[in-house]
């Protein structure tokens, strides 16, 4: 049975997947290219029945609902700082919200105790035999294992080295977007954001919710795509900084503060696309799959992915051939399902022109549309789930009895 499996990527679907097949007893290895979890991002959230349900499954729904933020509303104000436009923080927020950072140290340390983790490293070569897959890596020894499950992220570089090139399956959408903290003047409000809106551009502040010396920034603009660094920080600075040159607001103070940012996420605002999700015993999970940067819910994606993932190979007895198919076929619609928010979700927070702005305004500040805005948020793309651990032979003690 295929019981050795090595993750690449402890993001967040990466641990997800680890913590359940520790549950089944695979013998799970994750790694991890940056030297530490990473702490920085957005907010993420879990919305609808399939998210809850699976947090259910993995018994952290308590713990998540503990640090929940409580949501993000957003105001859009022009450059005099006038209020544009409000949106509540359920337009934004689902049933659960908190920082990306925060669950994957939760993750982290719900999966650690059955599952080793490699932390700076990363998968260089991999080469499929009879009998499992060596896989290569940068600076630790060589590794046969039976499976390999790619949960690196939209840039994947396992779908790279068993798919193909990153431009066959990944589109850009129009939009580059960026987060980094800074230090909070004490002028912004306890909850939300501030952002200046102007064609193609937002820029906005936040306070921390749970630091109130410490704000968040996030900036998004409307670009083709660029061919930079995604390794130099400081070439990424030097975009958006010509990207929000002469505005006002706060914008030259944003600007600023990137001299000092601790961490810096700067990407193209795209979507995964690919024909499948396994080849032979490699098989890919979350956003290296079925990515979209931001608004397609890809983190609950993730989450709901690695929950069926683990449990059809335990249900298989660790045929991958099985297990592999039965996990595209019962999530391939639902995570389409979910990423169709991401391609709206440029063209909504920044749009291109002036009387788009204007229309975006116009319409949301009228409560009937805001209401049905909301109304519509909340059908949420959802999938019936298999309960694999009520099924005969599988447990957390293992799948021995299984497939």
């Amino acid at each position: 049975m295929n019981t050795k499996v090595l993750i690449s990527g402890a993001g967040i679907a990466g641990p997800a997947l680890a913590h359940w097949l520790g549950r089944y007893g695979f013998e799970t290895t994750v790694v991890e290219r940056a030297p530490a979890l990473r702490g920085g991002g957005q907010n993420v959230d879990f919305r609808g029945r399939t998210h809850l349900t699976v947090l259910e499954r993995m018994g952290l729904l308590d713990e998540l609902r503990a640090l929940d933020t409580g949501g993000s509303p957003i105001t859009f104000v022009d450059p005099d700082g006038r209020r544009l436009l409000h949106l509540p923080a359920e337009f934004a927020s689902g049933a659960v919200e908190l920082p990306r950072g925060e669950l994957a140290r939760l993750l982290h340390r719900h999966s650690s105790a059955r599952a080793e983790y490699v932390f700076g490293d990363s998968i260089t070569a991999l080469a499929e035999h009879a009998n499992g897959v060596r896989v290569e890596f940068r600076h630790g020894a060589p590794r046969d294992v039976d499976l390999v499950i790619g949960a690196d992220g939209l840039h994947s570089t396992v779908r790279r080295l068993a798919f193909g090139p990153e431009q066959h399956y990944v589109r850009h959408l129009g939009y580059y977007a960026a987060t980094w903290h800074l230090p909070n003047d004490g002028t912004l409000p306890a909850t939300g954001s501030v952002g200046l809106n102007v064609p193609g551009r937002l820029a906005s502040l936040g306070a921390d919710h749970r630091d109130p010396g410490r704000a968040g920034a996030f900036c998004l603009f409307a670009s083709p795509a660029r061919a930079y660094d995604r390794n130099d920080p400081e070439q990424q600075k030097a975009l958006i900084r010509q990207a929000f040159a002469g505005l006002g607001w706060r914008v030259p103070e944003l600007l600023a503060s990137l001299d000092t940012a601790p961490e810096l996420y700067f990407d193209a605002i795209s979507r995964a696309d690919l024909p499948a999700w396994s080849t032979g015993r490699i098989a890919l999970l979350g956003d290296a799959a079925c990515g979209a940067t931001i608004g397609g819910m890809g983190t609950g994606t993730g989450v709901v992915a690695a929950y069926v993932l683990a449990g059809e190979l335990a249900r298989a007895g660790g045929d991958h051939r099985t297990a592999f198919a039965r996990y595209e076929r019962l999530l391939r619609d639902y995570a389409r399902g979910c990423q169709k928010g991401g391609d709206r979700t440029g063209p909504f927070l920044a749009p291109r022109t002036a009387t788009g702005l204007r229309l975006r305004n116009g319409l949301l500040n009228r409560r009937w549309v805001l209401r049905r805005m909301l109304a519509l948020g909340e059908q949420v793309s959802s999938v019936e789930l298999p309960d694999y651990e009520r099924e005969p032979g599988l447990s957390a003690a293992g799948f021995s009895a299984a497939g």
